[in-house]
């Protein structure tokens, strides 16, 4: 019986690179083996770029960690259509409770949710200060998405923030 592509299991090399929600692209430094709570079993060990953090997900769990391949060339220009969307609705609830949303959003390892983040905290910060917490938000998010488009895209980071900025500098003129 072949399984759907959305059902198979996504494996990993040493030396690919890979997403974990949150914290963003890490490479694949080994895969090693390891016993938890008496039984054996194999882990991916992660270390993200930015921060340098070792992060071990077990291989049997990728699909529950989150852990996915660099985004394609369609989820590339899918992103880009997200940063260029004109939000016309002010949020008026607490910096608290979309601190928690966009947290959500951040952790759900989606890059389309990062995105949507740092476009709603963009136009946010337009009309009114961002709280402190939203600020370091605003960092996060702009911070993986312009990681990951810079490994999909093959550019360097300083051209993805510069494309960025420019989409957001055009959308504000608007």
């Amino acid at each position: 019986m072949e399984r759907r592509k959305s059902e198979q299991k996504r494996s990993f090399c040493v030396g690919e690179v890979a997403v974990y929600p949150g914290h963003g692209v890490g490479r694949i430094e080994a895969i090693e083996e390891r016993e938890l709570s008496g039984s054996k079993k194999d882990f991916y060990i992660l270390r993200i770029l930015d921060t340098d953090m070792t992060i071990m997900v077990p291989v049997d769990g990728v699909e529950n960690s989150g852990l996915r391949p660099i985004c394609g060339t369609e989820e590339v220009k899918k992103v880009y259509e997200i940063l260029r969307e004109k939000i016309t609705i002010r949020d008026n609830s607490p910096w608290n409770r979309r601190y928690k949303e966009y947290m959500e959003k951040i952790k759900s390892g989606s890059i389309f949710d990062v995105a949507s983040v740092l476009r709603e905290l963009y136009s946010l910060k337009l009309w009114k200060e961002l709280s402190f917490g939203e600020k370091k938000m605003f960092e996060m998010a702009k911070n993986l998405l312009k990681k990951e488009l810079s490994f999909a895209l093959k550019k360097e980071e300083e051209a993805i923030e510069a494309e960025i900025e420019s989409i957001f500098r055009k959308g504000a003129k608007e």
